[in-house]
């Protein structure tokens, strides 16, 4: 066994044999996998293995068309079969919601040159005559679904990695992982120890005791899972064909061909949770008990959609455990609190991403950052928050329980909340808030009458629309306030905090103190990987404030640049607080409430002061995302129910009251602002997004020298702000809402990254992304999967010349 090496994956399952396969396809040939018993131990030898395509990520979708055309690639390369059959798949919807679903992917498989598109009930039955379609309402088709073989895929994998330098050694458990002072591992076996550069935890069912042997913990939890196999059905066994593998997701089960008979898996409400405890390190190739009573419901619907179920004998049982994340996405990327150890574990639909998944692994750890923008997979998204037991257990229960359902735009899920809580929590809670969930923490999107009332879901306009409506003209005709404690909010402080922001943003620092500067963060590949407003509060102190949502993931790049001697960085996010007060009459409002002159000739915008407003001690940032005249005011948390009822008792006076992130989203597209993971993502270039001028290349910052390569060249696409036809808007109830692909003459040219009703300038609106068209064009938005005309404008049509924001 090598005791060196670039790079070690611990788990033989099939991620961590794809993860090692790309590593040596990316160039790395002196990488190693160590396996505690045989390769596909554990959930991998037992999954139903099906693939498919499609999915409501645009770049998920990538991962897995990637994933299904490299299976034939690895056959030919290998000699090893990988068992794969492409009968093709039925996506079936029996209700309106599941059809707008269908109808949506199929719209964006078109935009990304993808095979899934709808077809007859003729035309469906001549592809499965087994299948009773009644009181189905859309019949979708992708021809190349299907299944493969876990064993066979595995072991391709490792053939190819083996093929091009790469070692791996089955029976041999990690005992410890160690990090050594210059940055290095030692990973400990009873066979010897490897010194290695990274650390690549694909351990499966075993990753979080793999993750403690490092010293952290991952939000995971298995749980069991069933699927059946019928004995042999004789109108299967006279066919000359395989039968298309059958999506009924209203239905809550799959069902394929395997054999000769039908294999039927079902997620069911009932569910089990397995090793809550930890995993048992003596599992391997075993099973639990059958226990079909549970998933009988699941069991009639699929016989009542394919009545020859009921009449076939069960062949045999499969309940096997496999690993969740809160959310049910795998949980990927480097733990940015530690050096080279990077963590891939929670996968469910692992053979239809395993490709993709090793792919953007071996990038990441090779090249520095992945090629597409995968935060909804980044381990970051969970911060030391979600590793509470019983938040981990019951978001499990519910994304298991409801593994099939749609997750519809804006939708918030309420398993396991609240977790993380402010003073003003409860105020907001018996104001009528509705709330959402951002890094952990409950923050209002909009205020009901009513005190309870919850979200309704679906595509099209809820019961929220009219709220958030007459928030937004609250705010444009008087004034607003809005809670913006989930922003995250950073100290550097000491005589390097300039030089330490210079080089770690692109812009140039405020020379003055009581300045603020809007700046672009800049990824590995030269796009944009966030965005701060950096506000000098003394002569050697900034306030940095940017995404809530990525204060982990922006730790990476802050840890990029070492800190100068005598110079501190602090989270503020848990200490301090924040509401924007914006609106007209928001200065009127404010004034009233601190002897400091917010006169514009005193506090023009992009300034800021220590200001006392109600007694409370807090700095005021003339900056809104609103876009309308307004002030950020930050205060200490536990100061923030004292500041908050003193603006709402002072606001109440001019009209003014609370207003949610709802309206929040509606009055930025209004003026046209992107947000980061919309319109601002690694993906994206500075000139694409319109933030070129905000890069200084006349200074040194943070991954300048790609930002300069990605500079020199024309923009791939840029950011535009459409207007929906009302005609069109009115008739489907619905307004974009990100994702939806954009066509122009019938040519797929863009697609939608934010959209909301922009409710004071009465126009339904999208910011996204076109490689071709200039303002006055007309295009189409896939709305609901259908086609609604759509006007690119040159301007946004709310204070384009920012006199509001100014005044």
């Amino acid at each position: 066994m090598r005791t060196e090496a670039r790079a070690v994956v611990i788990g033989g399952g099939v991620i961590g044999c794809s993860i090692l396969y790309h590593l040596t396809k990316l160039g790395w040939s002196d990488v190693v996998l160590l396996e505690r018993d045989e390769l596909t131990s554990g959930s991998t030898w037992h999954a139903a293995a099906n693939i498919h395509g499609l999915h409501d990520s645009a770049n998920i979708s990538r991962i897995q068309h990637y994933t299904m055309r490299l299976y034939d690639e690895l056959e030919a390369e290998t000699g090893q079969s990988c068992g794969v059959f492409r009968p093709g798949s039925l996506y079936l919807a029996q209700t309106e919601n599941r059809e707008h679903q269908l109808r949506l992917q199929a719209a964006k498989a078109k935009l990304y040159g993808m095979n899934f598109h709808e077809i007859s009930r003729d035309e469906a039955e001549r592809l499965h005559p087994l299948v009773n379609f009644d009181g189905i309402r859309t019949i979708m088709w992708e021809p190349d679904g299907g299944n493969v073989d876990p064993s066979g895929v595995t072991n391709a994998y490792a053939v190819g990695a083996r093929q091009r330098g790469a070692e791996i050694n089955r029976f041999t458990p990690v005992t410890a992982t160690e990090q050594q002072p210059d940055g290095s591992w030692i990973v400990k076996t009873p066979k010897g120890d490897i010194r290695t550069d990274w650390v690549i935890n694909a351990a499966g069912l075993w990753g979080r005791e793999v993750a403690r042997l490092a010293g952290i913990e991952v939000p995971l939890q298995p749980t069991e899972h069933q699927y059946f196999v019928t004995e042999t059905i004789a109108e299967i066994a006279a066919m000359d064909r395989r039968l298309p593998s059958v999506a009924d997701r209203d239905g809550e089960y799959y069902l394929r061909q395997e054999g000769k008979g039908l294999l039927i898996g079902a997620y069911e409400k009932d569910m089990r949770f397995w090793a809550e405890e930890g995993t048992p390190l003596d599992f391997a190739h075993d099973l639990f008990p059958d226990d079909l009573e549970r998933i009988e419901e699941n069991m009639m619907r699929a016989i009542d959609r394919v009545p020859l179920v009921g009449e076939a004998g069960i062949k045999r049982v499969i309940n096997g455990p496999m690993i969740w994340s809160p959310d049910s996405n795998v949980i990927l990327g480097p733990v940015p609190e530690l050096r080279n150890y990077f963590m891939c574990g929670g996968i469910i639909p692992g053979f239809s991403q395993s490709a993709g998944m090793g792919l953007m692994a071996a990038q990441w750890i090779i090249e520095g950052e992945m090629q597409y923008d995968m935060f909804p997979w980044d381990v970051a998204r969970f911060g030391h928050w979600a590793n509470n037991p019983d938040f981990v257990k019951a978001k499990v229960r519910d994304v298991y329980a409801h593994r099939f359902a749609i997750h519809f735009p804006n939708e918030e899920r309420e398993a396991g909340r609240p977790l993380r809580t402010r003073p003003a929590y409860e105020t907001q809670k018996e104001m009528g808030a509705v709330f959402g969930l951002n890094y952990g923490w409950e923050h209002p999107l909009w205020f009901s009458d009513t005190q309870g009332t919850k979200d309704t879901n679906g595509f099209t306009r809820q019961n929220w629309w009219e709220p958030v409506g007459a928030e937004c003209r609250m705010l444009r005709e008087k004034a607003g306030i809005i809670d913006i404690s989930n922003f995250a909010k950073y100290r550097v402080k000491g005589p390097g905090a300039e030089d330490w922001l210079n080089a770690v943003f692109a812009n140039t620092m405020p020379k003055a103190v009581g300045r603020s500067c809007l700046t672009p963060l800049i990824g590995v590949r030269g796009g944009i990987a966030g965005d701060a407003t950096v506000t000098r509060t003394a002569e050697d102190e900034f306030y940095v404030v940017s995404s809530g949502m990525a204060e982990r993931y922006h730790k990476r790049f802050f840890d990029m640049v070492p800190l100068p001697e005598g110079t501190t960085f602090d989270c503020l996010t848990e200490d301090m607080c924040g509401f924007n007060v914006a609106g007209p009459k928001s200065r009127e409002i404010l004034q009233r409430m601190t002897n400091a002159s917010l006169a514009t000739e005193d506090f023009p915008f992009m300034r800021s002061k220590w200001i006392e407003i109600a007694g409370v001690r807090a700095l005021a940032i003339r900056v809104s995302f609103t876009g309308d005249l307004g002030w950020e005011l930050h205060c200490a948390t536990e100061d923030q129910l004292r500041l908050y009822s003193a603006l709402l008792e002072a606001g109440a006076e001019f009209g003014a009251g609370p207003v949610g992130g709802r309206a929040l989203m509606s009055l930025r597209v209004e003026k046209g602002y992107g947000s980061w993971s919309r319109e601002y993502s690694p993906e994206y270039f500075p000139q694409e997004v319109g933030l070129e001028r905000l890069c200084k290349m006349e200074k040194d910052f943070l991954h300048k020298d790609a930002v300069a390569e990605t500079l020199a060249k024309p923009a791939r696409e840029r950011l535009v702000l459409l207007h929906l036809d009302e005609g069109d808007v009115t008739a489907s109830n619905a307004d974009a809402t990100g994702g939806e692909p954009i066509f122009k003459d019938g040519v797929g040219i863009g697609r939608v990254t934010s959209g909301t009703y922009g409710y004071t300038v009465g126009m339904s609106l999208a910011l996204g992304f076109v490689k071709e068209g200039a303002p006055g064009d007309a295009v189409e938005v896939m709305v609901l999967g259908k086609p609604h005309k759509a006007v690119i404008l040159d301007e946004p049509p709310f204070d384009p010349k920012g006199e509001r924001l100014r005044a």
